[in-house]
């Protein structure tokens, strides 16, 4: 079965939140100083979820790579989605958030979008 257009959300989704994930890990005091933010009382509560991304970039990668034999996979990347997008748009829209986390939630529920129609096809055996 091909699945260029699994692959594809996979792989770019992959490389977004490894670069993400990255940039989060080496370059937090600056990110935050740039866009106004208040920092964390530790660094830690940034690196946590930045190495979080970093695990989840290589395993949508893992996905891309063979997307019918690590289908089953799928499910916990949307899981991560759905965190991050309910977390971002319940904050920002009941009681304020800084405005850097709302762009990535839209990018994020794009992804949710696509993974949601990548595993539905995978599932049924369609061609994505």
């Amino acid at each position: 079965m091909k699945l260029p257009w699994t692959r594809a959300i996979f792989w770019i989704g992959g490389f977004y939140d490894l670069l993400l994930g990255l940039a989060f890990l080496f370059a937090g005091p600056r990110i935050f100083t740039a866009a106004g933010i208040e920092p964390p009382n530790h660094w830690a509560y940034l690196h946590f979820p930045a190495l979080l991304l970093l695990v989840f970039g290589a395993l949508f990668l893992q996905i891309a790579l063979d997307p019918v034999r690590n289908g089953n996979l799928i499910p916990y990347g949307m899981g991560l989605k759905v965190a991050y997008c309910i977390t971002v748009f319940g904050h920002y829209f009941t009681g304020g958030l800084p405005a850097l986390w709302v762009p990535l939630a839209w990018v994020d529920l794009v992804f949710l979008a696509g993974f949601a129609v990548a595993w539905d096809r995978q599932r049924r055996g369609a061609p994505c």
